[in-house]
This record gives C-alpha cells, sequence and structure tokens, in this order.
C-alpha cells in the first residue's frame, strides 16, 4: 500500500542505531507513525523535529503495519520555537495531547487546521502566553469536541442566562452565571471572559483560568 499527504510532526523517537519513528498528524490519514530511514542523520534530523510542516509518503504492506515515511519539509516550524521556552512548551503540550488522545488513522481535518492557526499565531507572537494563550485555550476545547467532551458555555446551565456566566459545572461541562453559581462557587471552575466575551486586556492569571478548565475534562 502506499499514500501521499501533508501534515504537522507530532513527535519524532530514535529506533534502531539510525532510524527514527516519526508521528504525523495527516490531513487525510489522521495520527499516523511511520519509520524513517536514516531519521538521525544529519539530513533529516531537522526536518522531522515537532511542528514542522511535512509532505509524506507512507508505504507498507497493509494500512495496519508500521511502513516506512520518505519525508520532504514544507515549513521548518521548529527552529522558531526553540529559542523560547514558553512556545516550545506550548507545541510540546499540544503535541503530546494530539499524540495521547487522538486515534489512529482517523482524520480530523478541521483539528489540523486549528492546530495549523494556533502555530501561525504562536510563531509570530511575543513569548508572553497573554499573547497566544487564548487561542491554545481555544484550541484545546476544540480537541476535546473533537474527542466528544464539547462543552457548552453559550448560556447557564441553571437559568439559561447568556449574561455574567463566570463558571463552569465540573460535572455537566456547562457554563454557570454569576448568580446561579455563587451558592457553590468553590466547587465550580472559573470561565475566563475571553471565551464568553471580550479578548481585551486579558491578563495571565485569565490564560491560567483557561488552562486548568481544558486539563479537568
Amino acid at each position: 500500500m502506499e499514500w501521499r499527504d501533508e501534515g504537522v510532526v507530532l513527535s519524532s523517537r530514535k529506533y534502531g542505531e539510525f532510524d527514527a519513528i516519526l508521528e504525523v498528524l495527516t490531513r487525510d490519514h489522521g495520527r499516523h507513525a511511520g519509520i524513517v530511514k536514516g531519521g538521525l542523520g544529519r539530513r533529516q534530523r531537522g526536518n522531522i523535529q515537532p511542528g514542522n510542516e511535512v509532505s509524506v509518503r507512507w508505504r507498507g504492506r497493509l494500512e495496519t503495519h508500521l511502513g516506512t515515511y520518505s519525508v520532504e519539509l514544507k515549513n521548518a516550524r521548529a527552529v522558531t520555537f526553540l529559542y523560547s521556552p514558553p512556545k516550545l512548551a506550548a507545541l510540546t503540550s499540544c503535541s503530546s495531547l494530539l499524540c495521547l488522545s487522538m486515534a489512529e488513522n482517523e482524520p480530523h481535518a478541521s483539528l489540523l487546521d486549528g492546530f495549523l492557526a494556533f502555530l501561525d499565531t504562536l510563531e509570530i507572537s511575543e513569548d508572553d502566553a497573554i499573547s497566544w494563550g487564548p487561542l491554545l485555550v481555544r484550541w484545546e476545547l476544540g480537541l476535546l469536541s473533537e474527542l466528544g467532551f464539547a462543552l457548552q458555555l453559550g448560556s447557564c446551565a441553571s437559568t439559561g442566562a447568556t449574561e455574567e456566566l463566570i463558571y463552569v459545572s465540573p460535572k455537566s461541562g456547562r457554563a454557570v452565571s454569576r448568580l446561579a453559581g455563587e451558592p457553590y462557587h468553590d466547587k465550580m471552575l472559573k470561565l475566563p471572559e475571553f471565551l464568553t466575551g471580550s479578548t481585551d486586556n486579558v491578563t495571565l492569571k485569565d490564560v491560567e483560568q483557561g488552562i486548568s478548565l481544558t486539563e479537568f475534562f
């Protein structure tokens, strides 16, 4: 069997003395792994770093086999993150989440598009997480939705109100208004304003609350 596709490198690890096992989030074949012959060599090693956009050709006897990859570099993003610990941490976190949560060989084109959009923003933003943190949180919410765990943040679970939504129920994953949630505020998750309204004046605390929210679910 043989197919060609494009995507983003999620991980690469040593396989034998000279080769590497490469995982790529591809557009039409989802998360897929393959062996890159000579992947640890000088010519290939830089091409298969997480975050790089690549064009790949996969070959294998059966779809379920590991198979081999031929890799062509399309966009060397990885090098732009190496000198920024916060950005590198964000990239590593996203790549690890995809490797751990996505089933193999199941295409999720919208998730790939969202990942590329996040990488575009991350690449041109400042190191400060305030500039790219809200998009990271939204991308993680999109990942939850793709996995079947979409949060409902548009109205209050108790009253149906659409204003002053500042909590999320840890049981239902639905938004809760200030008034309805106040008696249980110590048990509720915080809902940052940038997920329901204005994205102006985002603080680091807002980003931390958003990450805590997605991390819980």
